[in-house]
């Protein structure tokens, strides 16, 4: 469980560190927004491109991914299924059922891959499924979503080609795809600018926490609660479902699915929300509230089927 509670722990205080500089006001009234749209518009698409640059991209043709793939389209279905009765609005409704379903596969997936999976290949099958699939779609219904979006259609399909972080991407899918080698002149220089990815989102995150209520309360609480529901107890069990009763998985296999499934949502799925001015307090609490209940959702999965 050593894996598990690292991977909290420099979350927390990385975390912990934003909320203290936002306390003492060392980046002033403007800095939760510069740090977000570094991270959305610089760090994290230099992030995206060298880490799919770099990634063999075989390992997306797996049950594995399919298992992962078929839980985060019934969690975030879901969601999306009650934000429809709901009236919650398509922004809204997009941000819940990404908090839904979207995992931290990257700052918290890794070290737990490493120490509780024992491979951090592991982790790349849905970094890569979440990055090339469910971002650049996400961030076009966000897109199209937006007010004053009345262009003609081909420019709003070619609404993915215009985001920075589905950009990223998809170009680090094509280096890997062709098999270029990308010169160290060319990527060093990413590479140290996506370093500030991770830490500037939370950061961020931390900084919001400043003067804010308890998580859960206000008009975002049945969504709030609802994605963490989803998130927290629903994927997971979904993948297991999937996993053991459909495609017949056992043993390690069966523990990577639904570990990698109950991790918690994303911190940067806070960077989208507070980056399209939509459900900005619901990412924040899912966010939080997930991160929180994965800790004993993670130790009785391992202890279970590991």
């Amino acid at each position: 469980m050593q894996g598990v509670l690292t991977g909290f722990a420099v979350i927390a205080v990385v975390i912990a560190v934003g909320y203290a500089i936002g306390r003492r006001g060392y980046l002033g009234d403007q800095g939760r927004e510069v740090l977000t749209k570094l991270a959305f518009h610089v760090a994290s698409p230099a992030l995206l491109f060298t880490t799919l640059a770099q990634t063999d991209l075989s390992v997306i043709f797996s049950s594995r991914l399919l298992v992962t793939a078929l839980s985060t389209a019934a969690a975030a279905g879901v969601f999306v299924a009650v934000g429809v009765v709901r009236h919650w609005g398509v922004g809204r409704t997009t941000i819940g059922a990404l908090c839904s379903s979207y995992v931290n596969s990257g700052n918290l997936g890794i070290p737990i891959a490493v120490y509780v999976l024992g491979d951090a290949s592991l982790v790349a099958p849905v970094l890569l499924f979440q990055l090339v699939g469910v971002t650049p779609v996400a961030l076009t219904i966000l897109d199209l979503s937006g007010k004053g979006e009345k262009g003609p259609l081909w420019r709003r399909l070619l609404t993915p080609l215009r985001n920075p972080i589905a950009v990223g991407s998809l170009a680090g899918v094509a280096v890997s795809a062709t098999g270029l080698r990308i010169p160290a002149p060319v990527l060093d220089p990413l590479t140290l600018i996506g370093g500030m990815s991770v830490p500037a989102v939370l950061l961020a995150f931390g900084i919001s926490l400043c003067g804010s209520t308890m998580p859960g309360r206000g008009p975002d609480r049945l969504p709030v609660f609802l994605s963490v529901a989803l998130k927290s107890f629903g994927q997971p069990a979904a993948a297991w479902a999937l996993a053991a009763g459909v495609f017949g998985l056992r043993g390690a296999p069966l523990l990577d699915v639904v570990v990698t499934s109950a991790l918690p949502a994303a911190q940067n799925l806070y960077t989208y929300a507070s980056s399209y001015g939509v459900g900005e307090r619901l990412a924040r609490d899912s966010i939080l509230l997930s991160t929180v209940l994965s800790v004993p959702v993670l130790v009785v999965v391992a202890a279970l089927l590991g």
